[in-house]
């Protein structure tokens, strides 16, 4: 595969993904085990990761980013995913909230919420609701405009980084008798009063990343902090989501990589019948399908983050990259599970924590049902 890559890449996504490769394993892998334990978020290791300068990498030069392209973030993120995918999911989202200020804030709005990520801070999407999930338009928080400001009553739900950020973009309702015509989306600081953070969700897998309900009491915020017009919400957060999802799939990449990985190297050394399984043709049959997924996959994925690359973003490309990508992660890593059998389903091993990090990704940023819904949409017209 690093021959393949060294026929493809220039000299400096190389380098840039050998220094995420390098720091993952040196700055993440050790704490890897005892947060995925607990369920816990490893801001040290986040400090570090901004130090360095990955949380800057991939936002606007104009605003103090490195400006780096979306091919520059799936070789740099899939890293960090073979040594665990949750924490990338979390540390990462600063870029997908600080999304709908980019494609509609004012120049005030995108210097303002940048600022918190360069800062070390974290964003946070808060689109989802106990009862609007799939059914983003049934979105219940509201937004009551009050003089120069704004009063938002709500609560959003599975908001990933919901307990760290330090600022969300929220989707509110500012009437809900207009449906999607009434949601409208807001800048809200954490520490507005009013704002509180629900219990962290006790998930079965990406337990690095902390998700949580994030709660909305008469928290008053200036009418400055709307983004784009009011009623146009949804249509932003559809946008948002057209532009990520795909690119965001770099998480299934990098569990599905390592999964095979830790097959092969498994495969070599344990012996059955006198010689090690690699020999046996179902083991071979089993893992060449394996491979066969894995590289369909990053050649979906490289396809995709070259077309953002170059501002296309092609709603059924995202759509079909995501739905491909998350269900070839749970097929590899069950695959890896099964090559190890016994060991496979035991936590000495590596491969049943991929198994459980990877069937999320056929969940969040809408349902793989969903995606067919928008897949078959598109080619309907």
């Amino acid at each position: 595969m690093e021959q393949f890559h060294q026929h493809i890449l220039t000299g400096e996504q190389l380098d840039l993904q050998a220094f995420a490769r390098d720091f993952a394993a040196k700055e993440l892998a050790p704490v890897v085990k005892e947060c995925d334990r607990k369920g816990e978020f490893p801001m040290e290791v986040f400090r570090k990761f901004c130090e360095v300068g990955f949380n800057s990498m991939f936002l606007p030069e104009a605003y103090g980013g490195q400006g780096l392209g979306a091919m520059d973030m799936v070789l740099v993120y899939e890293e960090f995913a073979k040594v665990d995918a949750g924490f990338i999911c979390s540390a990462s989202t600063g870029e997908f909230g600080i999304e709908p200020i980019l494609v509609a804030g004012t120049e005030e709005q995108k210097k303002y919420y940048m600022d918190f990520i360069l800062q070390g801070g974290l964003g946070a999407f808060a689109l989802t609701e106990p009862n609007a999930g799939s059914d983003a338009a049934a979105t219940r928080t509201t937004a009551v405009r009050d003089g120069d400001d704004y009063i938002l009553n709500g609560r959003k739900c599975f908001i990933t980084s919901g307990p760290v950020a330090n600022v969300y973009s929220v989707f509110a309702t500012v009437d809900p008798s207009l449906g999607t015509k009434g949601i409208s989306c807001f800048i809200v600081e954490r520490d507005r009063p009013g704002v509180s953070v629900g219990k962290d969700e006790d998930k079965m897998g990406m337990r690095l990343s902390c998700t949580s309900d994030v709660i909305f009491e008469d928290v008053r915020i200036p009418a400055k902090n709307l983004v784009g017009a009011e009623g146009k919400g949804f249509g932003l957060a559809m946008k948002c989501l057209d532009r990520s999802r795909g690119v965001n799939s770099y998480g299934t990449l990098g569990i599905a990589q390592r999964a095979l990985d830790e097959a092969v190297a498994y495969a070599k050394q344990r012996k059955t019948f006198g010689r090690p399984i690699i020999g046996h043709q179902g083991v071979q049959f089993l893992m060449a399908d394996m491979e066969i997924d894995v590289t369909t996959a990053r050649a979906l994925l490289w396809q995709c983050a070259q077309m953002v690359d170059k501002g296309v973003f092609d709603t059924k490309l995202g759509s079909v990259t995501k739905t491909f990508l998350s269900e070839m992660a749970m097929r590899v890593t069950t695959s890896a599970v099964q090559v190890l059998g016994g060991y496979g389903y035991s936590r000495e091993y590596p491969v049943e924590k991929l198994m459980r990090d990877a069937k999320l990704w056929s969940i969040f940023e809408g349902t793989n049902q969903i995606q067919r819904m928008v897949i078959s949409g598109c080619l309907a017209h």
